[in-house]
């Protein structure tokens, strides 16, 4: 089963993850971030139909979505020069 994490109240977090939605495992930043451009994907039709709170979540989702990028190059380069 999926749990909804994105709410149109804070940042987005994980978009969706597989579990049961007790403890569960923190997936990697590659994995964050694949479930976050999945979201944005789904915030384009209600943004183009004039939803403002689509808008904002989708500006949130871009952001964050720029900073895990910046974080993946990152690990990228440590794994690289190890």
């Amino acid at each position: 089963t999926y749990r909804r994490l994105l709410s149109d109240y804070g940042p987005p977090s994980l978009g969706y993850t597989r579990g049961a939605g007790k403890s569960q495992v923190p997936q990697s930043k590659y994995a964050e971030l694949l479930a976050i451009i999945e979201e944005l994907g789904k915030e384009i039709r209600p943004t183009y139909a004039g939803s403002e709170s689509a808008v904002e979540r989708l500006k949130r989702g871009v952001m964050h979505a720029g900073g895990l990028v910046r974080e993946c190059l990152a690990e990228t380069e440590r794994n690289a020069t190890s």
